[in-house]
């Protein structure tokens, strides 16, 4: 079994961190996170995000070392979240997925109308 074979294993870790990441959400999360933001800032941008979601999402993030959580003092309290290097190695191919959907989503709605239509 060759090295890139592997990833077909039940049990390959790649399988783990894929389902962490390459939700919808996660997506989202790292490209909000191009400049540190706070919780309720990152929440704003992203609409239809629960704050449990949101917060389970950023937890699964900073533990797969893509995010980094800071706690500001000061006179208001706060944490802020920043990508980290790993995190931002992700913003190329999640940026060629995000334009890929934009320029395709007429297609892929017609299709599923079609689709739909069909089954009926």
């Amino acid at each position: 079994m060759s090295k890139s074979d592997i990833v077909y294993r039940a049990d390959c870790p790649s399988r783990i961190v894929l389902d962490q990441i390459a939700d919808k959400w996660s997506m989202m999360v790292l490209e909000v996170l191009r400049e540190p933001q706070r919780f309720n800032a990152i929440k704003r941008r992203l609409e239809g995000v629960t704050q449990r979601v949101l917060t389970q999402t950023l937890r699964k993030l900073e533990r797969n070392g893509m995010v980094k959580r800071k706690v500001l003092d000061g006179r208001v309290l706060g944490v802020e979240y920043s990508l980290t290097p790993l995190g931002q190695s992700l913003q190329e191919p999640f940026s060629i997925l995000f334009n890929w959907t934009l320029e395709n989503i007429d297609t892929i709605q017609r299709s599923q109308n079609l689709y739909d239509a069909e089954s009926e």
